[in-house]
């Protein structure tokens, strides 16, 4: 039975399981949040371990769902999906719907420290903290193995929630996140365009502050040491726009022996098409840590 603060909109079958649309009142983002938790077969009979999707700017809850085809590889290796929304909405903030890469649709899964954004833009903590409580508490997944993963803007937060939260002695099991991949992250948002604009925002002017929301500069001082997993598409526009920075995460990641597969994929971009094309391998690197 779901908790009384668990909305239930929507519910499909998918390949065996079961797709259900979500929202609840966040405390971490003061607002309402929606998500989508995809359960495979196997959850219907035990717990399973879980798996989190952080989608891309101007994505909603639902993107990843309805393109991904990820459900199908969820359901072979036996996976709970959690995709959540990315940032809050409606909030009344001014000028938030403005820009399709500042405020709805664009958290940058930071929390934000400036006014008058940090009153609601916590994506961070929501993330990796509120949304687990809440999964853990209404659906049959093993809090003790989870994984993460996203796809641009979202890729970037996987990073960074994964090497936020690495090495500490308070995890039984080493690490918060088990796993962790992207596709076409923002590897070093401190240098991209879009990092620059959005952490001007959400954290104020004092750059200094900004690395410890950066995978490239987070790698250089946390402890991960599990292997993550990278894929870029070689025809990519924000590659060549200096937008993903992959070269800078690589270098980083070999100064300090971070494992890294990092993967250019011949002629494909930055799209959904890109994404599934790959799915399967992603949830197969997370199966081999997740499903042991």
């Amino acid at each position: 039975m779901l908790s009384e603060s668990l909305k239930l909109h929507k519910e499909h079958k998918s390949f065996g399981g079961k797709l259900g649309f979500y929202s609840h009142q966040s405390s971490a983002c003061n607002s309402e949040m929606k998500f989508t938790v995809y359960q495979p077969p196997q959850a219907e009979s035990q717990p399973v371990p879980i798996l989190y999707y952080l989608s891309g700017l101007t994505c909603t809850e639902e993107n990843f769902m309805a393109k991904s085809g990820a459900q199908q590889w969820a359901a072979k290796y036996g996976l709970i999906l959690v995709a959540p929304d990315t940032s809050p909405r409606n909030t009344g903030i001014p000028g938030e719907a403005e820009n399709w890469d500042l405020g709805s649709g664009a958290g940058f899964y930071v929390d934000a420290t400036a006014t008058p954004w940090n009153s609601h833009y916590r994506m961070y903590s929501y993330v990796v903290d509120e949304l687990p409580n809440l999964i853990a508490a209404n659906f049959p997944g093993i809090r003790e193995k989870q994984g993460i993963f996203g796809h641009s803007m979202g890729g970037h937060g996987a990073l960074i929630c994964a090497l936020k939260n690495g090495v500490k002695r308070s995890y039984p099991e080493g690490n918060r996140y088990l796993s962790v991949s992207a596709f076409a992250p923002i590897c070093a948002p401190v240098r991209s365009p879009w990092g620059q604009k959005i952490f001007g925002h959400y954290l104020g002017g004092d750059r200094e502050s900004w690395k410890a929301w950066d995978a490239s500069e987070l790698v250089l001082e946390q402890q991960y040491k599990r292997p993550i997993l990278i894929d870029c598409g070689t025809d990519d526009s924000y590659l060549a726009d200096g937008q993903l920075l992959p070269d800078v995460f690589a270098a980083a990641c070999a100064k300090v022996g971070q494992p890294l597969t990092l993967r250019m994929q011949e002629g494909y971009d930055h799209s959904y098409y890109f994404v599934a094309s790959f799915m399967e391998d992603h949830i197969r690197h997370h199966a081999a840590a997740l499903c042991k």
